[in-house]
């Protein structure tokens, strides 16, 4: 799933997160950004779903992720809103969330993909926008 799709509500970002995770496999990672509110958490709980996960998927912000157990696999969902660098970081900051058993989710790479990608492989960068309303540009590459 690549391109750019418009979303006028959260079922819509959450059917487009679930419409990517039937293209993931373990060991994926998925970087996903937008400002504020543009329904990142939203997208990651559609692709969590889909893979199996049964529990509320929330917002990391205040722990660094969260791992979710979903059919035969574990999806990890990291947010690193508050992480200046991760090279500032104890280097197994992630060891819990990335790895060959997971899909992984995170919110907010910012400068960090380069270093996410030497962690596992980037299987999709997705970018949400505000439109108006409730209104998102969700584009996928």
């Amino acid at each position: 799933m690549r391109g750019s799709f418009t979303s006028t509500g959260a079922p819509e970002t959450e059917a487009l997160g679930a419409s990517l995770a039937q293209s993931l496999t373990l060991g994926d990672v998925v970087l996903v950004e937008g400002e504020l509110g543009a329904g990142k958490t939203t997208f990651v709980r559609g692709a969590a779903r889909r893979l199996g996960v049964t529990t509320p998927v929330t917002s990391p912000t205040f722990t660094i992720g969260q791992r979710y157990p979903g059919d035969e696999i574990v999806v990890s969902h990291i947010d690193l809103y508050r992480v200046s660098s991760l090279a500032d970081e104890e280097p197994d900051l992630l060891a819990d969330y990335l790895g060959p058993d997971t899909i992984s989710f995170v919110e907010w790479p910012g400068s960090e993909e380069a270093a996410l990608a030497g962690l596992a492989r980037v299987a999709a960068h997705v970018s949400l926008r505000h439109l108006g309303d409730d209104e998102r540009e969700v584009t996928v590459r």
